[in-house]
């Protein structure tokens, strides 16, 4: 029986996407996807997300990459016009699971512990979570399993009766190894579907 639901956030709950900002900022889309894939490289970001801090990591593409200075300092410059808003449909299921009462609720989210306040701002919605677990604050994130682990531990969740929401498959397939039943999340209808008929969630 599912007692516990985590929520991952970005591109779950929030639509962040830098492409937001970078189309501001260059006018041939090729030239921005390959800045986006082979400089802002995801990898790159994911060390942000597990504790580096933001200045590091702008100077160390400026020392890789100076001709590309102003569009790398936009990234963390300019970091909120990536923010595209929430996704209402989702952020409406986890207002109806709240609402029942029957589920405690939590976030874990690959997010840099410097920008992570800003969201926290921003949207409302954060302030319904029983708990929230930054991978910028703990220094590890996912799939790392020990990331699960310190919200398994902090509130102590049995994994067994939780179930963990992500669009990164690669997340999703972290968690079920450590026994947590998980959804890979796609939209928000396909998440409702798969509530109420793999796991008898009814809202």
């Amino acid at each position: 029986m599912i007692k516990t639901i985590i929520f991952d956030l970005g591109a779950v709950l929030i639509d962040w996407n830098p492409v937001y900002l970078y189309r501001k900022l260059f006018t041939d889309e090729t030239a921005m996807q390959h800045f986006l894939t082979n400089i802002v490289t995801s990898e790159w970001n994911e060390e942000q997300d597990a504790g580096r801090s933001l200045h590091e990591a702008t100077e160390l593409l400026l020392s890789q990459y100076p001709e590309h200075e102003e569009n790398i300092r936009a990234f963390y410059g300019r970091w909120e016009e990536m923010l595209g808003g929430p996704i209402p449909e989702t952020v409406e299921l986890f207002r109806k699971l709240k609402a029942s009462g029957n589920y405690k609720i939590y976030a874990l989210t690959n997010w840099s512990a410097e920008t992570f306040g800003i969201a926290m701002e921003r949207y409302d919605f954060l302030g319904w979570f029983d708990g929230i677990v930054v991978s910028g604050e703990e220094k590890v994130r996912k799939p790392y399993p020990e990331f699960y682990q310190v919200l398994l531990n902090r509130y102590s969740v049995n994994p067994a009766e939780a179930l963990f929401i992500d669009d990164n498959l690669r997340n999703v397939k972290a968690a079920k190894e450590l026994g947590i039943p998980s959804i890979h999340f796609t939209s928000p209808e396909a998440l409702h579907a798969e509530f109420a008929e793999v796991y008898g969630i009814k809202i």
